[in-house]
């Protein structure tokens, strides 16, 4: 994740619906415009992983507005995944969110070959 202070985040930035609190670092709540369409953004860090969560009300984000996030809370050069995990592990709490996952810990995500991802 980008270090903090995100200045391309930060004009964003929300109080969190829950406690109120205004974090200043790279976590918290974001409504960040994009395409005509304002995406709701929930950023943390915490556990060995960068998480971000996106979702918008009615439909589920595009890629593209998923890639705008991602270069936004992560650098160029890293890594970030989307997961598919067993359905016996599936928690929905919103219909229309997706998430981007990094581990923070210094583990790198395995990854194919360029030639079979481009």
């Amino acid at each position: 994740m980008r270090k903090a202070p995100n200045l391309r985040i930060d004009t964003f930035r929300q109080p969190d619906p829950n406690t109120g609190v205004t974090y200043r670092d790279n976590n918290g709540c974001f409504f960040i415009p994009c395409r005509g369409v304002v995406l709701t953004v929930i950023a943390s860090d915490g556990l060995g992983w960068d998480h971000v969560s996106v979702s918008l009300k009615h439909r589920t984000p595009t890629w593209d507005e998923m890639e705008y996030v991602r270069g936004l809370f992560f650098r160029e050069d890293e890594t970030v995944m989307q997961l598919h995990v067993p359905r016996a592990d599936h928690v929905n709490v919103h219909k229309f969110c997706l998430h981007l996952w990094r581990p923070n810990d210094g583990r790198e995500i395995p990854r194919p070959d360029a030639i079979l991802v481009g």
